[in-house]
């Protein structure tokens, strides 16, 4: 196939998948109200392929929001509740022992609630670390291993996970690795005035509203590969490489960063935002990626992959403001 076949090719596939897109952002917009910008977002995570971290204080809609995402992409979804006594085994299952007609007894590995496309983990910071890491292997590799045996995991997987804030009484903070495995971090805020008073007006009353489905599994699959395709620039690449770089202490040259950052993002951040920036183009209906995804995407990527010191939080600086002064410096 020559190469303007092939470029025309992944235009009509790009605009065809912006088209989809459009209805679904249309059909979400139906029941989660005032919140575009993290509704976009999560979108963004699963074109890319990848797991969200829902952020916010409850009553925020981050429960309705996944399974609004569930009708609308025709994904099968799991919920699994996460409190202080939930176990491993709650998640991905366990084997029991049987005995058949004849008396022979033999294992049986019951799968558990992780066999899904879409895993809603409610609270997921209310659990013990040993219980939330029990998700890694599932999120890194799609498959799990019970007693030496692996077990793929439907495709696509995605896990979204909710988390209260961890100022709040009786919750863990997630593995530092666990952090890492989720693409994007989603904060979600309180809705303004005009979108509040919406909320109020349109679920107080008799009336229902139910999205339509107008994606599956396998379309879903078509724009992960084709967000893989996209191309991106040297601009965009560079500025991508050069950010992350700034936010590690041992190799950049902002004395802030030095003086403030305990540990920085990974390879697995870049990858992140690569993707991420890949996917927000096609959700813009674009067919590249700019330097203005980057910009929009960089908190996202990396507040949950970055920690700051104690003489930090004392000064006052936060995650947020040191990715700004450092977005600044790419530009």
């Amino acid at each position: 196939m020559s190469e303007i076949s092939y470029t025309d090719q992944v235009i009509k596939r790009a605009t065809n998948a912006a088209e989809l897109l459009t209805e679904a952002r249309k059909q979400v917009a139906k029941v989660i109200i005032g919140q575009d910008k993290v509704v976009d977002l999560t979108l963004i995570t699963l074109l890319s392929g990848g797991h969200g971290l829902l952020v916010g204080a409850p009553g925020l809609a981050k429960t309705l929001l996944v399974e609004t995402l569930a009708k609308v992409t025709g994904l099968s979804e799991k919920r699994i509740q996460f409190t202080p006594d939930l176990m491993p085994a709650d998640i991905l299952g366990s084997e029991v022992l049987e005995s058949d007609n004849k008396g022979k007894r033999q294992f049986r590995f019951i799968k558990g609630p992780v066999f899904c496309q879409l895993l809603m983990a409610d609270e997921i910071n209310r659990a013990s670390p040993r219980t939330q890491s029990a998700l890694l292997q599932a999120m890194q590799e799609g498959e799990v291993s019970i007693a030496g045996t692996s077990y793929a995991l439907p495709q696509p997987f995605h896990v979204l996970a909710t988390q209260n804030p961890i100022e709040q009484e009786g919750t863990y903070p997630l593995p530092e690795a666990q952090l890492d495995r989720f693409l994007l971090q989603i904060d979600i805020g309180y809705p303004d005035e005009d979108a509040e008073r919406e909320i109020l007006i349109g679920t107080t009353d008799n009336s229902t509203t139910s999205p339509e489905a107008c994606l599956d599994g396998a379309k879903l699959l078509d724009m992960q590969n084709l967000v893989r395709e996209m191309p991106v620039g040297e601009t965009v690449l560079a500025a991508i490489l050069k950010l992350v770089r700034l936010a590690r202490p041992e190799e950049t040259s902002s004395k802030r960063v030095k003086e403030h950052v305990v540990w920085g993002p990974g390879p697995r951040a870049g990858q992140a935002l690569m993707l991420g920036c890949r996917a927000r183009a096609l959700l813009s209906g674009n067919f590249a990626p700019t330097l203005e995804d980057v910009i929009a995407l960089a908190p996202a990527a990396l507040k949950h992959r970055m920690a700051l010191g104690f003489s930090a939080k004392a000064e006052g600086e936060t995650v947020e403001t040191l990715i700004d002064a450092l977005l600044q410096e790419i530009i």
